[in-house]
């Protein structure tokens, strides 16, 4: 039986648009992501790297590109919540039947520009919807490292059994899987979090 419910934020939630940033980098020269690249993008989302020296490091890459040409394409990828998933994620979180957390690899950037395009009004009922709010560059890790798992199973007391896992990245719900916990590997454009009640 189904006590917990593990959600991420991005195509699930929050709409994303996820070739936007490379589309914008195009104009800068970019070409495609390099090893060295996906390895700074990776230590970002752990929060490894400050937002400045994140920017640094890329402005390095892309010489033509001015800070705020890489926070606007950084950004683009983000685009609205809709209010009836939020609406639907409080009518959720009132029905009190089920233990509700985040889990998000996201980074600093990114949260600061959808407080910023939510309001913080908007922003604080999404985040008060949950029990816990977990976002991957607060906590070190990432998914899909089995790692970031356990840690909420742990540190809530959480039976893997019991929780149903909601992502639309299939190396995440795998990874989430592994450990026993239930998964909705929601597809995205054909599917929505709204439907949640056919895996509980």
């Amino acid at each position: 039986m189904i006590k917990n419910i593990i959600l991420d934020f991005g195509d699930v939630l929050i709409n994303l648009d996820k070739p936007a940033t490379a589309r914008e980098m195009l104009k800068f020269g970019f070409t495609g992501i390099t090893p060295e690249l996906d390895s700074l993008f990776k230590e970002y989302e752990k929060g490894l790297v400050t937002s400045e020296h994140f920017l640094d490091l890329v402005s390095l890459q892309f010489p033509m590109a001015q800070k705020a040409d890489l926070m606007n394409a950084w950004n683009a990828i983000l685009l609205d919540f809709p209010e009836e998933r939020l609406t639907f994620l409080e009518n959720l979180a009132k029905e009190n039947e089920y233990r509700l957390f985040l889990l998000s690899n996201t980074n600093d950037l990114h949260i600061e520009y959808v407080k910023e395009q939510m309001g913080m009004q908007r922003f604080n009922r999404f985040k008060n919807a949950f029990e816990m709010f977990y976002l991957s560059y607060e906590m070190g890790m990432r998914k899909p490292d089995a790692e970031i798992f356990e840690f909420v199973l742990e540190q809530n007391q959480l039976s893997a059994h019991e929780t149903l896992f909601v992502d639309d990245v299939k190396d995440n719900t795998d990874a989430a899987a592994s450990l026993g916990i239930h998964v909705w590997n929601l597809q995205v454009g054909q599917e929505d979090v709204m439907q949640l009640n056919r895996f509980l």
